[in-house]
This record gives C-alpha cells, sequence and structure tokens, in this order.
C-alpha cells in the first residue's frame, strides 16, 4: 500500500526538503534555471522550473540525481533565514518567478528562505537539518506544466520525486508504484479492449468496447435484478432538462459551478443533467398516491454530466458523463427506519458477493454555522441525523460522523472503499430528503384523509456503473469473476489440421449454454497462445489436443494457475455453469 506523504508530518517535511535538494542540483546542471515553486504532494514532492529552451525527457533524471547524491553526500546544513520585504525582493531580484510570489506577500510580516550550501530559496519551511537526511529519494517523472495553472501563460519543466527516511521504505514504494503501474484501470482498460477515449470525442467522455460493454450489461443485470426482487420499479428519463427545473429542486442554486452551460432551444434554456432526482420527483408527482401505494422505489440506470477540470479527469473513474446506479424511495416517515435498513443491507449483500472487504462507512451531517450551503431548517436536520444515527446503530455497523458533508438537502450514509490503487472513495451512498419532496410539492394522501409529505432517500449501490468497473478492474487486477468476464473460456487446439473440428464443436456447446467462449485457431505456437489468454484474462484456457479428441475430454488451466486439469465435457460444462450461477469470486 502506498503512502500519502502529505498525511505523514516528517515524510512532508521530508519531501519538502528534497524539492529544495533538486531544486539545488539543477541550479548546478542548469545555472540559468528560474524556480517557481516545489511543494508537497501526496505522492511525494515535485519542483517547477523554467529552463529557458532546455526540454528535459525521462533520461535527463539519472544524471539529476546523481548531482542530488553528491550534494546530500556533502550533508551541508539547511539554515532558516528571515527577511524583510523589501530584503527579499533584492535577494531575489533575478528571478521574476521568486519576485511574483513576494510581491504578493504581506509587507509586516517577515519573509524566510533557507540556504543548504550554495543555494538559497525562498520557503516558509520546515525543513529537515541537513541535505544529508534526504538521501534515499528517487526522480520519479518530468512533465510540462502551465505557470500558475495558467493555459495562456509559460509552460514550466515539472520534476516529480519521492523521498524516504531509508532504502527500504523507499524500495517498498517503488515497488508499490509497479504494482499500481498494472493494476492502473486506464492501463487495464487499454490493454483488455474494456473502454477507450478520444479527443475527437471530447475528454472525460470515454466509450466502451465489446468486452466493456459486457461487464456493463451484466452489473446492470445484476443490480436490477436485485432491486427488484425489493420491489423497486425501473424507469427510463431524459440525460436533460428545462432549467427550471433545477431552479425548483434548488440545485441551480448550490450545484451550477458542477454543471455544464445552459442551451437555449426555442425560447426554453436546458441543461445536460448532473443528477436524476428531479426527474423522479416529476414521476412522482404524475400520479395521486395514497399511503397504502408507499414506500415507492423507483430505479434507474441514468446518464448524467457533470463539468469536471481537465486535470481532475480519469480515464472512467473521474468522467464528465457517466451512469449512476440511481434510485429513489418515497416513503413515510415511519418507513424511514426500516426503508434506510433495506438500503444498507442491500449494500453489504453486494459487497459479500462481489468480494468487497475492504471498506467502511461514513455518516456526513451539516455544518450548523452554515447558513449558506445548508436547507435552513434545524428540526429537519435533527431529525433526519437522529435517524440515520438509530438506523446504523441498530444495525451495529461501525461509522465515523463527517461535519459539513452533507448534501445541502440532508444528511447521508457514504460507503469508503480502500482501492488497490490510490486513495479511498465514495463508492455506495444513500441520503435523506426531507427538502425535495416540499419544492416539488409532492404529496401522499394518509390515513385519516389529509395531505401528507414524503420523505425521499436517494441511493446509489455501485455509485455509478463506470467508477465501479474502474474499482473492479483494479481490485482484481483486469481478472473479472466469470460471471463478468467478456471470455469465460478461451478454446486452445494444439494442431488446427487435427484438433480444430473437435474445439469448434466443443465452443457450440459452450455458446449453447450461454458460456461465453472464445476459439483461438490462429497459426500460432501453443505457449504463445497460452500466454497471451493469460495476458488477456481469459479465465480458462482449454488446451484440445490429440488426447483430449480420442478421450472426448478438456483439458483446462485457470488462468494465474500453472496446474492442467483433464476433465469429461460435461462435467466441464457443468463446472462452468456452476461458477456462473453462483456468481463465484
Amino acid at each position: 500500500m502506498m503512502i500519502n506523504i502529505k498525511e505523514d508530518e516528517r515524510l512532508s517535511v521530508l519531501n519538502h526538503s528534497c524539492a529544495h535538494l533538486l531544486a539545488q542540483a539543477i541550479s548546478h546542471l542548469y545555472p540559468e534555471a528560474k524556480f517557481w515553486v516545489g511543494p508537497v504532494i501526496e505522492e511525494g514532492f515535485y519542483y517547477d522550473i523554467d529552463l529557458g529552451d532546455v526540454t528535459l525527457t525521462e533520461e535527463d533524471l539519472p544524471a539529476i540525481e546523481r548531482e542530488m547524491k553528491k550534494i546530500a553526500k556533502d550533508g551541508k546544513r539547511i539554515v532558516r533565514h528571515e527577511l524583510t520585504k523589501e530584503e527579499a525582493l533584492e535577494k531575489f531580484k533575478d528571478d521574476p518567478y521568486k519576485i511574483d510570489l513576494i510581491e504578493k506577500m504581506d509587507e509586516s510580516a517577515p519573509i524566510t528562505c533557507y540556504t543548504q550550501g550554495d543555494f538559497t530559496d525562498l520557503c516558509r519551511g520546515p525543513h529537515v537539518e541537513s541535505v544529508k537526511e534526504c538521501k534515499n529519494f528517487k526522480l520519479l517523472k518530468v512533465s510540462g506544466a502551465y505557470w500558475k495553472g495558467d493555459k495562456n501563460n509559460k509552460v514550466l519543466q515539472r520534476i516529480y520525486g519521492i523521498c524516504f527516511d531509508t532504502p527500504e521504505e523507499l524500495e517498498s514504494h517503488l515497488k508499490a508504484l509497479e504494482e499500481a503501474k498494472e493494476r492502473d484501470h486506464r492501463k487495464l482498460g487499454k490493454d483488455l479492449n474494456i473502454f477507450m477515449t478520444s479527443d475527437l470525442v471530447g475528454k472525460g467522455l470515454p466509450m466502451y468496447l465489446p468486452n466493456g460493454y459486457i461487464i456493463w450489461e451484466e452489473l446492470e443485470n445484476y443490480i436490477k435484478g436485485k432491486e427488484r426482487e425489493l420491489g423497486y420499479k425501473h424507469v427510463l428519463t431524459p440525460p436533460l432538462g428545462n432549467v427550471e427545473l433545477y431552479k425548483t429542486s434548488g440545485h441551480w442554486e448550490h450545484y451550477q459551478e458542477s454543471m455544464f452551460p445552459k442551451m437555449e432551444v426555442e425560447g426554453e434554456e436546458f441543461v445536460l443533467r448532473p443528477m436524476n432526482c428531479p426527474h423522479h420527483m416529476m414521476i412522482y408527482a404524475n400520479s395521486i398516491h395514497s399511503y397504502r401505494d408507499l414506500p415507492i422505489r423507483i430505479g434507474e440506470i441514468a446518464r448524467d454530466c457533470r463539468y469536471e477540470a481537465s486535470g481532475a479527469l480519469k480515464g472512467i473513474e473521474r468522467v464528465r458523463t457517466f451512469c449512476q446506479n440511481d434510485a429513489h424511495l418515497f416513503v413515510t416517515p415511519e418507513q424511514i427506519e426500516s426503508e434506510f435498513s433495506l438500503v444498507v443491507n442491500l449494500i453489504l449483500e453486494v459487497y459479500k458477493e462481489l468480494g468487497i472487504k475492504d471498506y467502511r462507512f461514513e455518516l456526513s451531517l451539516r455544518d450548523p454555522e452554515d447558513k449558506v450551503k445548508y436547507y435552513p431548517d434545524d428540526d429537519m436536520w435533527n431529525h433526519a441525523e437522529d435517524t440515520l444515527r438509530k438506523v446504523l446503530d441498530h444495525i451495529g455497523i461501525d461509522y465515523t460522523e463527517k461535519i459539513g458533508e452533507a448534501a445541502f438537502y440532508g444528511p447521508k450514509l457514504d460507503v469508503q472503499v480502500r482501492p488497490a490503487v490510490g486513495n479511498e472513495y465514495t463508492l455506495s451512498t444513500c441520503q435523506l430528503d426531507f427538502c425535495l419532496p416540499m419544492k416539488f410539492d409532492l404529496t401522499y394522501v394518509d390515513k385519516d384523509g389529509s395531505k401528507k409529505t414524503p420523505v425521499v432517500l436517494h441511493r446509489a449501490i455501485f455509485g455509478s456503473l463506470d467508477r465501479f468497473i474502474a474499482y473492479y478492474l483494479e481490485e482484481r487486477k483486469g481478472l473479472f469473476p466469470l460471471w463478468l468476464a467478456p471470455v469465460g473460456v478461451n478454446v486452445i487446439p494444439v494442431n488446427n489440421e487435427y484438433h480444430l473440428e473437435y474445439a469448434k464443436n466443443l465452443v457450440n456447446l459452450l455458446k449453447k449454454e450461454n458460456i461465453r467462449v472464445e476459439l483461438d485457431d490462429r497459426d500460432e505456437k501453443l505457449g504463445y497462445k497460452m500466454r497471451e489468454s493469460v495476458m488477456k484474462k481469459k479465465n480458462y484456457a482449454v488446451i484440445i489436443g490429440a488426447k483430449e479428441v480420442e478421450n472426448n475430454t478438456v483439458s483446462y488451466r485457470k488462468c494465474g494457475s500453472d496446474e492442467t486439469t483433464t476433465v469429461g465435457i460435461d462435467e466441464f460444462i457443468a463446472m462452468i455453469k456452476e461458477e456462473i450461477k453462483t456468481r463465484k469470486y
């Protein structure tokens, strides 16, 4: 597991000091270099540098590392100095990037800089005692970055690195980085033909290839089946709406910065929808409801669009269009506990069946002091938050409370997963909402004939199918359970002249049983085809040779195993069908 450098105080100081070590080495090798900033980030540190006409590549990093090691071995102390703003401007007068920083600083506050040997840098600190402590480092990559993140500014060279106290810690982290590269869903998605992106189509707009759509469709059918068992009714709504819809819901006021710009058509203003709840509110409002009808559970695999900055986009994990596994449960106040319990139990059931084990629950609450972000109704908030606490305590689930993380209309339960790559994020969520039903004037007729306002539970078990597929790709290194795998069985004849007809008959038998199967009849060596079967994460490689043809058997090898097993055809098909039926993971 990789370490978040920013969350470790010692490593944060060490990595910031190493950023200065990098800058000092650059100043030796490239005397004309100008320096912008060198902050600590979760993955280590970087420094943005203006090298004039010089463009660094990965091949330049070893020479920079050698100079850094030379400086570290010399062991100069790192000394802190305080300057007035006037003194700082004079000291860094030849560096326009430092001057830009200094000019924005407070006149009355002292400005600090740090010196190590022949190098002085503007910095708030703190730093380690000497450069010798920075000897266990590695430069990771180099890229371009706009000065101040503005595309109208000059592109600087950004060099990334990492530093630890011991060589063992560094080695362990570098191994984790290599593991992360192998697990990265963007790499796996490309290697396994799951999805693709195209700048011509648009950034953050992934397209699922046939293999990816098989996974998508199986997940959709799986979760819809679970929902139907619980009485959900599925709907289909458009991926855009009138701006007035979002003004009514309050999203236009509270969420507009995350929405795409509105567009005008024939005098009406429309926007690509960022969420589905307003549409589902209107579906509820389409009919008159009695208390006997509730709970009403409306579900949809719904296409949504949200504006994400290009720098935040990441494969299918962070995109500009995605499909939520969304549902809205319209309930009476008396039904909140039972319905919320059903949602939590559904999350637990799905996680168990899919083998998801590393997760935790967060109860996101409002900040009572924030009178702008949250809907202003203290009684509503107190009742809603207490209700969710009561249910979680009754079920016996451990959870942490997060003040200020609620949606603007109500508290929510988030399930945080810790993926094999990167930091944890929210996968499933359930939100309690007293607000939107009132905004849309939703009602039901109660036992006494009076009109009452329902309460809504917003919930998503997979979150978005896109993010879930990204998560599952990385968790399983691309090897999906057989029931989800695009190619479950790969049939490989040893010699096409003698074994191909038998292999084709086997493929047809498997297809008749709705088993996803592929025939590899290319004119390649058996070893090559077996290795490729493993690389492409095909669950079973079935080898058909002379003995299999003679004895009416198959010899199979599971992906990741070196053991070959020979069984009869009927036994093999029965085994595969049982594994799919039980969703063995």
